[in-house]
């Protein structure tokens, strides 16, 4: 298909639209765009290895693998239909149609989003939301699922769970956009519908081997990479944020500063809140807390001011910090507190940004007009984001689960993996590959031999577990 483009003296590209009228893209305003595309890129493998840092070193790598993995499955997805399913400008209240199915006639045409930068730009920069929240969700499946029909999981719980929650979200025929619902950055359609899903993953699992006993009681086999997942996470928010406002202006400006706040203002907080008890220092609880505050800043990253991100921060360093006690009070086994940290860190964001949004705020952009929240007296806002709240939390959850079930009883799609392949680890068992040259299994195997054996596992050269039993 030919693009009908041409240039301006300034180097702007000018693009003819309906009759005589013609709209111009700003270089500038594409380029941050796409640089944002990068940013959030790094954050899936950023995901990765805050995930696999968490984890028992037996399981660590096939959490990397899994974050490149969504990459290219939701990459397909999107291409295939994802991107018509939830960006269409003939969508209905919940869903699009298929008017860009296989990206036919995603161009030059001003996109939905913003008329500042074109179709093709702000379809891959929507990539990357739709590429890294299934990746957040599938984090629900550590130490006990198998892989192969976690590509089929992926490419339907895009399909099924995070399109219509876009859709509804960012679209301007969606329920929610219409309503007047204000999410900048995606605290419903990323991270309620990523944390719910792992909690409906985590119940349809059930617990991991071991599960209440000291077998579990084991602290983060590498917390080096929970800081560079986290490192990785933080420095590409910044686009994920700033890069929401589809062009370089005083708004994107504004929502980088409200989030490196917030996440800085979070994981001191979740620190301090840990130090309490164990008086330590805690790496974790501070890499914690600051995907927290990030978490609780996206959907009031555009529209607050510097002063309300503090509350963002220290709400959510406080309140996903005591939330991680949910799982023993309700019984699940939610091993990496995907559902404390996502799913309730941006019900608590979705709720701030009802009070604490400014329209002025909005303004910085020079064309965003909203009538703001409980700061300026626009107090109906709290009761749109409470239902868009509850409505993607609640899709989420009852979708995954059906998604979870249905594959439950087709043949090679059943997801809880063997108790071998749990006691011997997920990278051995199913990759065949490790993160490590050693891999320690006794403490796993011992109590399988009885009290009076004891045995030791290494591993050959070529890959082979060898056992030797002693009396």
């Amino acid at each position: 298909m030919t693009v009908n483009v041409t240039f301006d003296a300034s180097g702007s590209l000018v693009v003819p639209t309906t009759g005589t009228e013609t709209i111009v893209y700003n270089p500038g305003d594409i380029a941050w765009v796409l640089a944002s595309t990068a940013l959030v890129w790094i954050m899936i493998p950023g995901v990765g290895f805050f995930y696999s840092g968490l984890l028992r070193r037996k399981n660590a790598l096939s959490m990397m693998y899994l974050s490149m993995m969504t990459l290219a499955v939701v990459s397909f997805q999107w291409f295939f239909w994802g991107f018509s399913l939830a960006f269409s400008e003939n969508a209905s209240p919940f869903i699009g149609d298929l008017k860009y199915f296989g990206l036919k006639g995603v161009l030059e045409q001003p996109s939905i989003g913003s008329s500042r930068i074109p179709s093709i730009v702000y379809c891959i920069y929507q990539l990357m939301f739709a590429a890294i929240t299934p990746m957040l969700a599938v984090g629900g499946f550590a130490e006990r699922a198998n892989l192969g029909p976690l590509l089929f999981f992926v490419f339907a719980w895009s399909t099924l769970v995070y399109d219509p929650i876009a859709c509804w979200t960012w679209n301007t025929n969606g329920w929610s956009f219409v309503l007047g619902g204000l999410d900048f950055a995606g605290g419903t359609p990323v991270h309620i519908s990523s944390g719910t899903a792992a909690l409906a993953i985590s119940v349809y699992l059930g617990k991991r081997r071991g599960y209440g006993t000291e077998a579990l009681a084991y602290k983060p086999h590498n917390t080096s990479y929970v800081i560079l997942g986290t490192v990785f996470l933080w420095f590409g928010w910044f686009g994920f944020n700033g890069g929401s406002a589809l062009a370089a202006n005083m708004r994107a400006a504004q929502a980088c500063i409200v989030t490196n706040l917030s996440a800085s203002v979070g994981g001191l907080t979740w620190m301090f809140w840990d130090y309490r008890i164990e008086r330590k220092w805690s790496a974790v609880g501070f890499c914690s807390g600051a995907i927290a505050g990030l978490v609780a800043i996206t959907p009031g990253s555009g529209y607050v001011g510097a002063p309300a991100s503090v509350l963002f921060g220290f709400m959510a360093g406080t309140l996903c910090n005591f939330a991680t006690q949910l799982k023993f009070l309700i019984g699940y086994d939610d091993s990496l507190d995907i559902f404390a940290s996502h799913a309730i860190g941006g019900i608590i964001g979705n709720i701030l940004t009802a009070l604490f949004t400014q329209a002025s705020v909005a303004a910085y952009d020079g064309v965003t007009v909203i009538p703001g929240g409980w700061l300026d007296r626009h107090f109906i806002q709290l009761g749109w984001h409470v239902a868009d709240s509850i409505a993607g939390l609640s899709y989420s959850f009852a979708m995954t689960t059906i998604i979870l079930w249905i594959m439950h009883f087709i043949p090679g799609l059943r997801l809880r993996s063997t108790e071998e392949d749990e006691i011997i680890g997920i990278d051995d068992s199913q990759m065949g590959e490790y993160a490590y040259d050693y891999v320690g299994l006794e403490a796993e195997l011992k109590p399988s031999y009885g009290q009076s054996s004891s045995y030791q596992v290494t591993r050959e050269g070529s890959g082979s577990v060898k056992e030797r039993s002693s009396a």
